[in-house]
């Protein structure tokens, strides 16, 4: 892969850690209401790092195939699942000659 590097893997696991020692830090751990917060913490937390790391996927697969990939950018962030099978199907779709 060309986009992966050893600092963007250890930034985002540092930042991923950090923000993890965080919302370990602020739930107080008496009332119900923090699991429920605390659980939303941890889904958002995981559900980012998640759209990040598809999205450097799909950075390198669209440089690898000599495409732009920033013009995707904006209707992933409001949906990535389908803007990502979308995505795959441009790349697959044959070259014209």
């Amino acid at each position: 892969m060309f986009v992966w590097s050893k600092r963007i893997v250890i930034g985002l696991l540092a930042a991923f850690v950090i923000l993890l020692g965080l919302f370990l830090i602020q739930s107080t751990g008496a009332a119900s209401s923090n699991l429920k917060m605390h659980t939303t913490r941890w889904i958002t937390l995981n559900y980012t790092g998640l759209v990040i790391w598809v999205f450097v996927w799909m950075i390198d697969q669209a440089r690898v195939r000599g495409k732009n990939v920033w013009f995707w950018l904006v209707p992933f962030l409001f949906a990535p699942l389908p803007v990502l099978m979308l995505f795959v199907l441009y790349l697959q779709r044959k070259l014209q000659a």
